[in-house]
């Protein structure tokens, strides 16, 4: 019996038709890719906009300093070009390993400096003041080692990590999110995430829940930095 379901945290609409069984996971580039092409990518940042301008006002963003910033899995890059209307942002970049998202971001701004990169293996050639993720880190097998990976290798001295997730352990409602979209996600509890960050080599490490509303629970934002 077709069916909608609506994943309540990530605004997404997924079109479900009677009781198909799934082989096999699919990769979540694809699933983006599909979403980019079909325009559902302006829906993913109507979502979450409360969640990220949250994220943004807890590094201190627009700041009075200069810093180069860098987002994680950037989709279209509507952060990207957030950010780079801060006037003391030197440098913004977005990564994505989705190359229809990618080809969305250059489509909307030509200038923007936007790259197809297979994570968690790409590493950048210059590290960066501050790193944004939003619903990147748990399509990942090993989140934890991204974790490492953003502290040591994509990071200046100094410098803040805030990473945001909608599927974590306590939403119960994004629980079933894994056999809807038929895409491996990494379910760790707040307090597991809170314990990666610290195993990572962040400082100051910080966890909250923003933009709560009826009955999500809002989304889990992670911040620390690097000493």
């Amino acid at each position: 019996m077709p069916a909608n379901i609506v994943l309540i945290g990530m605004d997404i609409f997924l079109e479900w038709v009677g009781s198909t069984v799934f082989m096999s996971r699919r990769e979540a580039t694809e699933v983006f890719s599909e979403w980019a092409e079909k325009g559902k990518d302006k829906g993913m940042e109507n979502g979450h906009a409360a969640s990220v301008h949250a994220m943004l006002k807890l590094a201190g963003i627009p700041r009075s300093d200069t810093y180069s910033a860098v987002d994680v899995g950037c989709g279209n890059g509507w952060v990207c070009r957030l950010l780079a209307q801060d006037e003391t942002s030197t440098r913004v970049v977005g990564v994505d390993g989705s190359e229809a998202m990618i080809a969305k971001a250059k489509s909307i701004d030509s200038e923007g400096d936007y790259r197809v990169t297979v994570l968690p293996d790409w590493e950048p050639s210059e590290k960066f003041d501050f790193v944004h993720s939003m619903e990147f880190l748990y399509y990942l097998h090993d989140p934890q080692s991204m974790l490492k990976q953003l502290h040591d290798n994509w990071m200046n001295s100094g410098g803040m990590l805030v990473a945001g997730v909608d599927h974590y352990l306590e939403n119960e409602d994004s629980l079933s999110w894994p056999e809807a979209l038929n895409v491996h996600m990494t379910t760790l509890s707040m307090d597991d995430w809170k314990t990666a960050m610290i195993e990572a080599g962040f400082r100051d490490v910080e966890l909250h829940q923003v933009a709560a509303k009826d009955s999500f629970i809002g989304t889990l934002v992670m911040c620390g930095k690097k000493a």
